[in-house]
């Protein structure tokens, strides 16, 4: 598709903040009006707008695809969201560990343990770690507890945790990088290490590793997404 906008502005109204092109408010895919909760969220898509060319490139509108999924899809029906949300408890990676006896288990406590220990002092509730691959259930008390806390969070930050829990298959991983001054990096560290040690062990292959550098900046945009909507 060719590029049919000259200028792209922000502009204050309807409870919050849109972008405009050539004057004219966007709205969503679903075709609501997208009206977002920050000036600098705001900003960052009118961004998107104005990098690009004369042919459209729709993978280059990360920010504005969740903003969409936020008011589309998670507003309506934020229940929904917050149960889909919880599958990534039920089978959280840093739950998973190897057998003791092997290597990679020591790994994994030195990297996951702290990260998971931290939570559960921080929230309040106490997961249930798992050596091998046969699934466990974590606690009732667990999930309740965090289905509280998924329901405190608006839209945006859900529809950025969405992201960043598929992409860690990790819920305990997406909410420490919501969390303010979080080490984004070291998160997606966490969440790599059993493919790290795989290939610290084995080589390195060019068409993995730009999978996982995509898959990292997928991260960090919604990381970035969040704290542009969260921001004043």
């Amino acid at each position: 598709m060719k590029r049919f906008w000259s200028g792209v502005d922000v502009a204050a109204g309807d409870g919050g903040w849109q972008v405009r092109l050539d004057g004219r408010a966007i709205r969503t895919v679903g075709g609501r009006a997208q009206v977002l909760p920050s000036r600098a969220l705001a900003d960052a898509l009118a961004g998107e707008w104005a990098g690009q060319g004369e042919e459209i490139d729709p993978a280059a509108f990360v920010l504005r695809d969740m903003a969409d999924y936020a008011l589309d899809v998670i507003a309506p029906d934020p229940a929904a969201a917050t149960a889909a949300l919880l599958a990534y408890a039920e089978t959280d990676t840093l739950c998973y560990r190897a057998d003791p006896d092997e290597p990679l288990y020591r790994r994994q406590a030195e990297v996951w343990e702290p990260l998971l220990a931290g939570a559960e002092a921080r929230w309040g509730l106490a997961f249930t770690r798992i050596s091998g691959v046969i699934h466990r259930p974590q606690p009732p008390e667990t999930l309740a507890t965090l289905g509280t806390r998924l329901a405190g969070l608006d839209p945006f930050a859900m529809a950025a945790l969405r992201n960043l829990a598929g992409l860690a298959a990790s819920l305990t991983l997406g909410l420490l990088a919501l969390e303010p001054g979080a080490d984004h990096a070291a998160l997606w560290y966490a969440a790599n290490l059993e493919e790290e040690w795989q290939a610290d062990l084995w080589g390195r292959e060019t068409e993995a590793e730009t999978r996982r550098e995509r898959r990292g900046a997928q991260f960090l945009a919604a990381a970035r997404f969040a704290a542009l909507a969260g921001a004043s």
